[in-house]
């Protein structure tokens, strides 16, 4: 089963975020990532006054400093999101950077365990599944 992880266009990762929170990670199939951005900054709206909120959202001049918080964390998902894809991209690109992966789940396999720690897949066992050997 291949990665399901895209390797996406860093700008536009980016330019999401801010547009909806979360929206570049979904973008990059980073499904929890999102939903954990997501609920950061929504727990942040609660030290945002919400007069300065009603502000923003009418469009009219608001107090950058009462706002702060907010901004604050939704530049971090952006930028967060960003260097997401341009490392996911990377990786793709670079072939020097290649990986041990799941035969069952493609989830990246770390060298210290027999089996892997995303799917629970005893690793040596799918592999001579897949290589069509029986045991």
């Amino acid at each position: 089963m291949n990665d399901s992880r895209t390797t996406g266009r860093p700008w536009l990762a980016a330019a999401l975020s801010p547009a909806v929170t979360g929206l570049g990670h979904l973008y990059l199939r980073r499904w929890v990532r999102a939903a954990l951005w997501f609920a950061v900054v929504a727990a942040t709206t609660v030290v945002v006054p919400q007069t300065a909120v009603d502000a923003a959202a009418a469009g009219e001049r608001v107090d950058v400093v009462a706002l702060a918080p907010l901004l604050l964390a939704t530049a971090t998902c952006a930028l967060d999101a960003s260097v997401v894809a341009a490392r996911d991209t990377r990786r793709a690109r670079d072939p020097s950077v290649d990986t041990d992966r799941c035969p069952h789940c493609g989830g990246e396999l770390r060298t210290d365990l027999e089996f892997c720690h995303w799917c629970s897949t005893d690793v040596d066992a799918a592999r001579s599944v897949e290589g069509g050997e029986s045991r």
